[in-house]
């Protein structure tokens, strides 16, 4: 079923390891950007988690879409189990973001709202894929490939944030 997606999905999730392992370097860098103040603690929760979360979900997304004996059935079951975790937890953060008064509307687009339909739109797909519907797969490559642009946005978003707050 996922046969003719394989390179896609090898290297969708070799960008997000690749991304993610970037993002834990640039931080290891700026650690002292990263105080213990309630504040900088609840940015880093609203604005940093997140783009770790998204990647490390582009990563586990496509290394269950590599496992060769995958069916129909347990791909749809996995996205669906997946889809309603991953939705919630990002309702919860585009709430956050959405409450943050330094949130610009791109910030509460690229952090909350995009992501959260991305996830949204793997309630479908698991739908599809049960139904063994073909299309429930473009409609998953193209959710994914829009949370790995919006969060290469988002991690440029937040190493200029930290430059910016080095800078002071």
């Amino acid at each position: 079923m996922l046969s003719p997606w394989h390179e896609f999905y090898a290297l969708l999730g070799t960008a997000a390891a690749a991304l993610v392992a970037l993002l834990f370097v640039a931080v290891s860098i700026g650690t002292g950007i990263l105080t213990q103040e309630p504040v900088s603690r609840r940015n880093t929760s609203t604005y940093l988690s997140p783009v770790v979360f998204h990647y490390a979900n582009i990563l586990f997304l496509s290394l269950i879409a590599l496992i060769p004996t995958q069916t129909w059935e347990s791909f749809g079951l996995v996205i669906a189990v997946a889809a309603i975790g991953s939705s919630i937890y990002s309702i919860v953060i585009a709430v956050r973001v959405h409450r943050n008064p330094i949130s610009d509307l791109a910030d509460r687009l690229c952090y909350g709202v995009i992501p959260a339909l991305c996830y949204a739109s793997g309630l479908v797909v698991a739908s599809l894929v049960l139904r063994e519907n073909p299309f429930g797969l473009d409609i998953l490559a193209g959710s994914a490939l829009a949370l790995l642009v919006i969060n290469i946005r988002n991690a440029w978003d937040l190493m200029m944030a930290f430059a910016r707050r080095a800078g002071r």
